[in-house]
């Protein structure tokens, strides 16, 4: 997320705008020339402390991306394959962004050179196969998590749209996403009039609108990361004004992150933060609920045992959405709990791609039971 302090600052990344941890010399040096480092998104870094050597850090760290593999590295398309971006007046001794480019009497000209590949190495490799060239053998690769397609390029020559709130309000009724989506690329405050839109009265249609808000984000994600990043750490900023109304803020930020779990699910337990609140208690749950759905260990590594409550909560919705998170999450320590909703007919009302569906707090136990007890059966036959 871009800074606009003159006080040195912690660096971050620009595709995801979470602080990184400083680079460090690699296990296995190969080129012998720079420190590097990995963010939580899966980006790679490499540190030039000089500001002269960019043009080698670029190469070590698109070579690093691609495992080391040479061949790959020269044959994958830049915009397409892979990202680039860099921090400036960075300063590798005391890891901080100095805007001024001087500390201490002490200029500061380094360069935080980072790459990150839009797919999975193993097909990216298979790039190589098709030309003909020796495939990297990519059996011992870890499974990656499911990365949406890049955006494609828009021509340059366009003609551009110049976005207006009436436009973008319509365009999102309609549920026009690749309308609004050629709109961001074509006015950056695209963003911004959807955001606007979160303001509906409406509880039904506000939901409709996330739900095209997160699509429009994911997709607009593949190619400025850094700008969903921002309206993340925006989106939370307004959650904390107590002045402020929250209305749809919370939804949006699980509705975004749900979209791109892969770089923005570190921003999923800050959630957690608002849990307390009466106003936002069942939006949290229903955000996390919504991130399960794509990736559930994300919420079990967040601290979710201090929802564990919510099941004995007096509000059935909060009850029915905290059994509909343990559910996807397959959380078998409260599944005593989730049982004690079996005679629970309060009804319940959940929204899932914008749509609302009318249920009960008993059958949305029963369903999370089934989860759960799928787990339990498969550990059982491993263990066999």
């Amino acid at each position: 997320m871009a800074k606009s302090n003159s006080q040195p600052v912690k660096p971050w990344c620009p595709f995801c705008g979470e602080n990184i941890s400083p680079p460090v010399e690699p296990q296995q040096r190969k080129m012998d020339e720079f420190k590097l480092g990995r963010c939580q998104c899966g980006a790679l870094y490499v540190s030039d402390p000089t500001g002269h050597n960019v043009g080698a850090a670029m190469v070590e760290c698109l070579v690093r991306a691609c495992d080391d593999n040479w061949d790959l590295a020269w044959d994958l398309d830049a915009d397409e394959d892979y990202l680039t971006n860099r921090l400036d007046n960075y300063d590798e001794p005391t890891h901080q962004i100095v805007e001024t480019r001087n500390l201490d009497g002490r200029a500061v000209r380094g360069v935080l050179y980072f790459v990150r590949v839009s797919s999975d190495i193993n097909d990216l490799t298979a790039k190589i196969s098709r030309k003909g060239e020796k495939t990297a053998t990519t059996s011992s690769s870890p499974a990656a998590v499911s990365i949406p397609t890049m955006e494609p390029l828009r021509k340059p020559d366009r003609q551009k749209q110049r976005a207006t709130k009436l436009m973008v309000k319509k365009l999102t009724a309609e549920e026009n996403v690749a309308a609004l989506v050629d709109l961001c690329f074509d006015d950056k405050r695209t963003i911004r009039f959807m955001q606007r839109l979160l303001y509906e009265p409406d509880y039904d249609q506000r939901m409709r609108y996330i739900n095209v808000i997160a699509q429009v984000c994911g997709r607009y994600s593949t190619r400025h990361s850094g700008a969903i990043s921002d309206l993340l750490h925006r989106l939370y900023e307004a959650c904390s004004d107590s002045a402020a109304a929250h209305w749809g803020l919370v939804e949006v930020i699980g509705a975004i992150i749900a979209e791109r779990t892969d770089i923005f699910g570190a921003f999923a337990r800050h959630l957690l933060m608002f849990r307390q609140v009466p106003a936002t208690r069942v939006s949290v749950l229903w955000s996390l609920s919504e991130i399960a759905r794509r990736r559930p260990a994300i919420i079990r590594d967040a601290p979710f045992y201090c929802l564990f409550n919510m099941l004995k909560h007096p509000d059935p919705a909060t009850r029915g959405h905290a059994a509909l998170l343990f559910g996807l999450i397959q959380a078998d320590e409260v599944k005593n709990q989730i049982k004690d909703l079996l005679d629970d007919n309060a009804l319940v009302v959940v929204y899932h791609h914008g749509r609302p569906r009318t249920t009960t707090v008993k059958q949305i136990a029963q369903e999370a039971l089934k989860r759960i007890d799928e787990k339990e059966k498969g550990e059982n036959n491993e263990s066999e």
